[in-house]
């Protein structure tokens, strides 16, 4: 559904991406790809996350069609707001909410606050993406956070992540509260604080280095919770 969703954005976006440097030769914007074979990959990955959505439980699955509104309006965020990077915080974080609702009965706070904390990490790790796109975005009137914060850039991303793990390990300490859940962090915190320190907004190349990083972090995050809840 990730991938469903990046394709629905890219057919929304083909026009704007032809103005931008970076994205002028995404499959749809370069003409490689024709809209109605986009439009049949999309409903074919549609059809495969059908698969998955009727294995999950009723309200794991109404969790999940929840989302599609949120999807269905990213794209057009970046045209309306300075912070689109927010709403994909909510659409990109949304399974955090699904996997919680199949979880065990813990209550519903935890999974909140994993969820708040996961969107702040996205705002955090998209204004870095963007980074890339400042001087294009401009030319052709796209907003975006990175935009925004302009030179507190750094800053803004580090408050972002402080926020992300300030959520999450109050999160943690709902479900177990103990210094050693906490600890398990540590990993993740050194990782974004490594992201921040390392940043330099000018260099694009810099910039798309520290964002795929974050692949790094989403397995350190996997693994902090993997340490707390098989302590439970």
């Amino acid at each position: 559904m990730r991938g469903a969703g990046c394709v629905y954005n890219d057919i929304v976006d083909r026009d704007l991406d032809r103005q931008v440097a970076r994205t002028a030769s995404r499959p749809l914007a370069s003409g490689a790809v024709s809209l109605k074979a986009a439009w049949i990959w999309l409903v074919s990955l549609c059809l495969i996350g059908l698969v998955v959505l009727i294995q999950l439980t009723p309200l794991a699955a109404g969790v999940a069609l929840g989302s599609l509104i949120l999807v269905a309006a990213y794209p057009f965020m970046k045209r309306v707001t300075w912070w689109p990077q927010a709403w994909l915080g909510l659409v990109f974080s949304w399974a955090a909410l699904v996997g919680w609702a199949e979880a065990p009965d813990w209550g519903w706070l935890p999974g909140l606050l994993l969820y708040a904390g996961c969107i702040f990490w996205v705002i955090g790790y998209d204004t870095i993406y963007a980074l890339q796109d400042v001087e294009d975005d401009a030319l052709v009137g796209v907003r975006s956070s990175a935009r925004r914060l302009g030179s507190h850039v750094r800053g803004g991303v580090a408050g972002f992540y402080a926020v992300a793990l300030a959520l999450w390990g109050t999160a943690f300490w709902q479900l177990r509260p103990d210094p050693v859940a906490l600890a398990a962090l540590l990993p993740m915190a050194l990782h974004l604080g490594w992201q921040v320190v390392t940043l330099v907004p000018a260099d694009g190349a810099n910039a798309l280095h520290r964002f795929r990083s974050n692949r790094n972090a989403g397995l350190l995050m996997f693994a902090a919770c993997f340490v707390v809840g098989q302590t439970l």
